[in-house]
């Protein structure tokens, strides 16, 4: 089963790049972030025409999570217990959607609070959000999960293209870096990273100074799977390329192969 995940940046804008890029990859199912768009505004006949069931989680034009398979999709999930809210915490921000696919295995789509800067209160919401993420996803180790998203965080120094420019900055402060390694204590293991080694390989570009075209960039998007889904993890790769060209989002597609 193949495994992918992305953060579009509007599906609305990017479905035809959507649907090249199952076809090209012979995709199973495709986890969806920055979808921007309700769920009724989004164009899904091609995808469904091609054999995927589509689940998604959206409210306005930010945010918005997705999940497309081919390969089942049932128990679906928005959101988690105790997900946070920003600003309105009655209804919380589209942010996560889980569903269950083939042999069992649970897909969580993830689009991770940004937190903009250290000293606004959207960072303090990115922690708290991840925290109780995390309170969930301690009970699903049991089970064959895959966490897949943008988490808006670069773990390492080598993610990040140049850390002096980041010094100030989110992303890659302890606290975040800490909240991540969290997940990786409890159990869960990174597999794309042992089959695509940095420094120097990233997920995101910013469309600024010509990031992309300088390898200017930062590596935010993983997928973490519980140690038996992790076992069972026989590649991983960044589509670097799907960045490339007119039209494209800032982040590349990240993908996982599981036997």
């Amino acid at each position: 089963m193949r495994i992918a995940t992305w953060n579009v940046n509007s599906l609305r804008s990017r479905i035809d790049r959507v649907e090249a890029l199952l076809k090209r990859h012979d995709i199973d199912v495709l986890a969806l972030q920055e979808t921007k768009a309700r769920e009724d505004q989004l164009p899904l006949m091609g995808v469904e025409s091609m054999g995927y069931e589509v689940a998604a989680a959206g409210t306005s034009q930010w945010n918005g999570v997705a999940i497309l398979s081919r390969v089942g999709l049932e128990e679906v999930q928005v959101g988690f217990e105790g997900m946070p809210g920003f600003g309105d915490p009655v209804a919380p921000e589209a942010r996560a959607i889980g569903a269950a696919v083939c042999g069992g295995v649970r897909i969580w789509s993830l689009y991770v609070p940004n937190g903009r800067k250290v000293d606004d209160p959207h960072y303090v919401y990115k922690l708290d959000w991840l925290a109780r993420l995390r309170e969930n996803a301690q009970g699903w180790l049991g089970e064959d999960t895959a966490l897949v998203g943008d988490w808006n965080i670069a773990p390492r120094d080598e993610d990040v293209f140049d850390m002096t420019q980041f010094a100030k900055s989110t992303h890659v402060t302890p606290p975040e870096r800490a909240a991540f390694q969290a997940f990786l204590d409890d159990g869960y293991v990174d597999v794309v990273r042992p089959h695509t080694p940095g420094p120097d390989v990233y997920t995101y570009w910013d469309y600024y100074r010509q990031r992309f075209e300088r390898n200017r960039g930062l590596r935010i998007d993983f997928v973490l799977g519980s140690t038996s889904l992790a076992e069972r993890v026989t590649h991983a790769f960044i589509d670097r390329e799907e960045r490339a060209g007119t039209g494209a989002s800032d982040h590349a597609p990240v993908l996982v192969d599981v036997r």
